[in-house]
């Protein structure tokens, strides 16, 4: 979406003239001509009945960490998804995906998820070759924590202790 200039001050006007006074011009061209006073933009037109939001807002849900049991899991639900009873519905793998491309898997993902009504994904981020891991798997918990996907995630945990490489997501249901 592109913005539409503004229109130049009386003030703006004066000082692009001081200044195209000073400019030397490349041989074979002629000094720029001033700016044209432009015509005030046309009112906004406000609707007759103001749009009511579809839902009313709610207050932000605290960070999600992985591997840490949320408020309002109940202890044997959390263990029940922790321990890999409760298995993954639908996986995406973002091995080999720039940063960019994996954020917009995940989030066309996570959406098509939550929207067909179902309760547990796994994202397979890889371990990554440094020593914090690669670049998705570090920046994973930081997109899930977005505010487009935080109201879609419940809970988060690597199936495995032994595999940070994976993530398992517990959705919230749908309203």
């Amino acid at each position: 979406m592109s913005r539409r200039p503004r229109p130049l001050t009386e003030h703006d006007q004066a000082e692009w003239a001081a200044y195209a006074q000073r400019v030397t011009p490349m041989p074979g061209r002629s000094k720029p001509p001033p700016p044209e006073p432009a015509a005030l933009p046309a009112p906004i037109l406000q609707p007759a009945h103001p749009v009511q939001p579809h839902r009313a807002p709610t207050r932000p849900s605290p960070a999600l960490g992985i591997g840490y049991q949320p408020g309002g899991l109940d202890n044997s639900s959390w263990n029940r998804f922790r321990s890999g009873k409760l298995p993954a519905v639908r996986t995406l793998d973002l091995h080999g995906r720039t940063a960019q491309r994996a954020f917009h898997a995940l989030h066309g993902f996570l959406h098509a998820a939550h929207a067909d009504h179902v309760r547990v994904v796994e994202v397979i981020t890889g371990r990554g070759s440094g020593e914090t891991g690669g670049v998705i798997r570090r920046e994973l918990p930081l997109w899930l924590n977005l505010p487009a996907l935080r109201p879609l995630v419940l809970a988060a945990s690597h199936p495995h202790p032994a595999n940070p490489g994976s993530v398992r997501l517990l959705l919230r249901r749908p309203k």
